[in-house]
């Protein structure tokens, strides 16, 4: 019989159900969770009746205070971290101590001292550190990288990226804790550590100087009433006057905001549906970064969050040509429960891939279709964690504790680029050239 690796899942928020899901079904086989650990003994009691729902025992729930106690009595092999972003250094740190492998959700943390702290204690264990970009392992994403590897453009020399987080998406890290940097490092750490690790593998290199600009410009009350709109009530659930604003998200419309948000309210104090026109927001809606890589590449990035329509326009120029991709996504996961069963989950709407060879005849590039969360990528990403014999990962999708300090790097200077207006030398900071990399 097949000797399973034992879970524990610390922070019980949405995030939390995938792999709970992951590895009481598809990997049960090879996989065991045996604890939830919260803040909130609401929330862990939801994720226990989900895992009733499907025909299994609840797990024990350990409030956050007493981790230690969780780990010495049910014996973790690996802890997976699905806190808050500034939340990530602390369970980390103590499961690596505590002799447990890990694997975060990203970001890996959100501060440089929080950075350094984890790879002390990294340095002082054999145990692994694995950070959750899913998005490495979407078709799309996966192609473009062999494109690149193959030598599509020869040598890469400059990125041009352009994220857009729309008014559904985009506007909801500016109802929850992620509204406030001190919680999340801003967006430049939350949500671009995905698009910055992305570049990082694209290129393989590391970013050594950052310079960016950003400000908070359309969300926020200051913004609303400069536009001559004022929003008075603090959230958006049970208040009448919310019922016509196309921003507002209502919990109790559907089941997961219901059981994991609402009902832990009394017991939290967290509103998951805050006015993204009240106060306080701390975090940036529009930012610029400029980057140079330590192969000399330079890579420009913008991210909005409050754009019509969600997706990307990426493009690598180099020595011998150009790939561009565009892709506009279908972000189905925030609407009501029926208006979500009516569309298609985690599918990209759009995908394309060109070619523009020096001095050939451009062509386009057939990208496969995913199936499941992120354009396909979540599927491949829990079977590269949870399988004991994944498939073979000849591009190097996995990614370590040096590929999660790389991407959160370029945002965590480029937020002190931000405060400071200054040129940030990523060298002055951490050593990441200690990976090996160019």
């Amino acid at each position: 019989m097949t000797q399973k690796t034992r879970y524990a899942i610390v922070g019980a928020g949405s995030r939390a159900g995938m792999f709970a899901r992951a590895i009481s079904q598809e990997y049960a086989e090879f996989a065991r969770l045996v604890a939830f650990c919260d803040l909130s003994q609401t929330r862990m009691d939801w994720h226990n009746r989900q895992l009733q729902a499907r025909g299994q025992a609840p797990l024990p729930g350990y409030p956050a205070a007493d981790f230690d106690r969780m780990i010495a009595e049910t014996a973790p092999d690996c802890v997976i971290v699905t806190t808050v972003d500034a939340w990530h250094h602390t369970y980390i740190i103590r499961a690596l101590q505590l002799g447990c492998d890990v694997i975060s959700e990203k970001p890996l943390t959100t501060t440089l001292e929080r950075l350094r702290a984890i790879f002390a204690a990294k340095a002082q264990t054999s145990k692994s550190l694995r950070i959750t970009f899913n998005y490495r392992y979407a078709p799309a994403y996966t192609r473009f990288r062999q494109l690149i590897a193959e030598g599509a453009v020869g040598q890469p020399l400059a990125v041009d990226f352009s994220w857009l987080l729309d008014t559904s998406h985009g506007a909801d890290y500016f109802r929850r804790w992620h509204r406030e940097k001190a919680n999340s490092g801003g967006l430049l750490v939350h949500k671009a550590t995905h698009h910055f690790d992305l570049v990082n593998w694209w290129l393989n290199s590391t970013p050594r100087q950052v310079f960016a600009l950003g400000d908070l410009l359309f969300y926020g009350k200051k913004n609303a009433e400069a536009r001559g709109e004022r929003y008075d009530y603090a959230r958006y659930t049970g208040v009448p006057a919310a019922a016509e604003d196309p921003f507002a998200l209502f919990l109790d419309e559907k089941a997961d905001f219901r059981g994991l948000y609402l009902d832990a309210e009394a017991e939290t104090g967290y509103l998951r549906d805050r006015n993204v026109f009240g106060e306080p927001i701390t975090i940036e809606d529009t930012m610029t970064v400029c980057a140079r890589y330590a192969n000399g590449a330079l890579l420009s990035y913008n991210l909005i969050a409050y754009a019509p329509w969600e997706g990307l326009r990426v493009a690598i120029s180099g020595t011998r040509g150009r790939a561009e991709m565009a892709i506009t996504e279908n972000v189905a996961h925030l609407r009501s429960d029926s208006a979500a069963a009516e569309a298609s989950k985690g599918a990209f709407k759009q995908t394309e891939i060109r070619v523009f060879p020096m001095f050939g005849a451009p062509y386009t590039v057939a990208v496969p279709a995913g199936e499941g969360g992120h354009g396909g990528a979540d599927p491949l990403m829990l079977a590269a964690l949870f399988h004991p014999a994944p498939a073979p990962d000849p591009l190097g999708r996995a990614a370590t504790h040096w590929d999660g300090a790389a991407s959160v790097l370029l945002g965590i200077a480029a937020n002190r680029s931000m405060q400071t207006g200054a040129l940030i030398d990523l060298r002055e900071l951490f050593p990441l050239e200690g990976m090996g990399r160019r």
